[in-house]
């Protein structure tokens, strides 16, 4: 992956790598990804208290960054109570009170990635605690959609939700799991729109260059995710590696794959990374 003899640098919006073994990390690297960003998500299995919650933050906070550094890549974390654990109030409460103390964490970005599961009513009042929250703390928000089949009215239960705060700021959060449906909605809106591509389920590689192609990269991130379940880091570079097949130029996958994740979280500014231009 070249362009104009320069190594074409790529950025991994969002992947848990708790959940991937360190030769993930040598893989990653040797396709010329710089830094990867880790929401907080599920652990497989729901938590059984707000301490376990806290020793998470702190793995995602102190070992991850250390484990990413080995291959000269760059980890971002984001911190939050997390959409499929988000329906318990009392728990919710215990874990949001301590986390303005990891989002002062070096390597954290903001909050996220908070959002909706089952689209329930605490699963919304958890949402609106942490909206509130990053607005507080004047963070970047990254949200998850659910994957399931009412994907689109959790969507548009959250989009709704945040015209409660004239304030916000469309252009410092994300909607992640983006999908052709969702997809324009959100960008309509003035948010950016992240697709997420696995190996067996939802967005495939050719599917999220289809709609690059459709919708246009404006406002667009591209993740591989890479969690518990089958997924794989290298999807990412497997959309790189289609959109240069189709004919697109460097210069324009370059900017899907490093100028827009650049864009959108050099909003923060413990994000070291700039877009080329």
């Amino acid at each position: 992956m070249k362009r104009e003899g320069l190594i074409m640098r790529v950025i991994e919006p969002h992947i848990h790598m708790i959940a991937r073994t360190t030769a993930d990390y040598e893989r990653m690297a040797l396709m010329h990804t710089v830094a990867c960003c880790e929401p907080a998500f599920w652990a497989g299995y729901d938590r059984t208290s707000a301490q376990a919650f806290h020793d998470y933050f702190t793995h995602l906070t102190e070992f991850e960054p250390k484990r990413a550094a080995q291959y000269l890549i760059r980890h971002y974390a984001w911190i939050c109570l997390n959409p499929k654990e988000a329906d318990n109030l009392e728990l919710a409460r215990e874990v949001l009170a301590f986390i303005p103390e990891f989002l002062a964490k070096p390597n954290v970005l903001g909050v996220g990635e908070i959002g909706l599961n089952k689209n329930t009513r605490n699963e919304l009042t958890v949402f609106e605690w942490q909206v509130e929250l990053a607005l507080k703390y004047d963070q970047l928000i990254w949200i998850h959609t659910p994957h399931l089949n009412d994907k689109l009215k959790g969507t548009r239960m959250m989009l709704d939700s945040l015209r409660r705060w004239p304030g916000l700021k469309p252009e410092r959060v994300c909607f992640d799991h983006s999908e052709e449906h969702t997809l324009p909605l959100i960008r309509d809106a003035g948010y950016w729109a992240a697709m997420t591509i696995y190996p067996v389920t939802k967005n495939s590689a050719p599917r999220v260059v289809d709609c690059l192609e459709r919708f246009g990269g404006d406002h667009l991130l591209v993740d591989a995710s890479g969690d518990w379940g089958p997924s794989d880091p290298a999807t990412l570079h497997n959309a790189i590696f289609e959109m240069r097949r189709r004919g697109h130029a460097d210069d324009t996958v370059e900017a899907i794959f490093y100028d827009n994740p650049c864009r959108f979280l050099g909003q923060c500014p413990k994000f070291a990374f700039k877009p080329r231009t």
